[in-house]
């Protein structure tokens, strides 16, 4: 669910293209669009504070086969929410190893190249710093 929740809804549509015969949804709960507040801890294990408000978009709906998929996509994106669902979904079928090569797989590498290009933009900022060892410290 982290993944397809990082995931934008372009990217979610594109990979579910790719699966034939998915079958029709009944939307139990509309895309709808809400908000959550977010929690922090101080230095992570102080105690619990509001950080602030997030937008999040949420859709259920159930297949013909009665599964029941959720999903929860940050943003204002019903599509991506919609998405999510139906992947949520699909999984709980006997199409899931089909689903986790076509859908899940590919964003996963996605995201990963993403994650290390920034690291690498991040890492041709570093600076060293070092201290030369000075007379009266001997």
């Amino acid at each position: 669910m982290s993944l397809l929740a990082k995931t934008p809804g372009d990217a979610l549509e594109a990979c579910l293209a790719g699966l034939d015969d998915v079958p029709g949804a009944q939307l139990l709960r509309a895309p709808e669009i809400g908000g959550v507040m977010v929690r922090g801890r101080m230095g992570g294990t102080g105690q619990p504070f509001n950080l602030g408000e997030m937008t999040v978009t949420r859709c259920s709906l159930r297949l013909a086969g009665g599964q029941v998929g959720h999903g929860y996509v940050q943003g204002r994106d019903k599509r991506a929410a919609r998405c999510a669902a139906l992947v949520d979904a699909l999984m709980q079928t006997d199409r899931a190893a089909e689903v986790r090569a076509a859908v899940l797989e590919p964003l996963a590498a996605e995201l990963s190249a993403r994650s290390h290009a920034r690291a690498a933009r991040a890492a041709a900022t570093k600076v060293e710093f070092f201290t030369m060892v000075r007379g009266e410290d001997i």
